[in-house]
């Protein structure tokens, strides 16, 4: 049994998501500081390895047009340092816009903690590769 993790990268932060056992859920589980990158790729690897994780399922910002502009390939350029786990891409448009909403849904302010956000948006993340799955 293992779970899969989801990561929201953006340029100053990283939200993180894991599944459960039964690869059914999305959970929130923490974000970290995008910079140092070195720090932030062994903290990734840290968590994985404490969640028994296989898989690591990471937002890829697509422009609305299906392109990749400079975001994506930030994305990916930062996925390629992440060794020992598979990699997969999953689009992650307007999960910020949505992540927000659910938070005000649930009465959450978020606006003193935008890394909250991030959290949510790595749920959004891994439930969308789920379903699919």
């Amino acid at each position: 049994m293992y779970k899969i993790m989801a990561l929201d990268i953006g340029t100053k932060r990283i939200g993180i998501a894991l599944s459960d056992y039964l690869l059914m859920t999305a959970n929130g589980h923490s974000y970290i500081s995008r910079m140092p990158e070195e720090k932030a790729i062994e903290t990734i690897q840290k968590i994985a390895k404490e969640n028994n994780v296989k898989k690591i399922v990471i937002g890829l910002p697509l422009n609305m047009d299906n392109t990749e502009g400079f975001q994506a390939e930030n994305c990916k350029n930062f996925a390629k340092q992440i060794n020992d786990y598979e990699i997969i891409f999953e689009d992650e448009r307007l999960t910020s816009e949505l992540a927000e909403d659910n938070l005000r849904e649930r009465k959450i302010n978020f606006r003193k903690d935008k890394g909250l956000v991030d959290i949510e948006s790595a749920c959004i993340i891994l439930e969308q590769y789920l379903t699919r799955k």
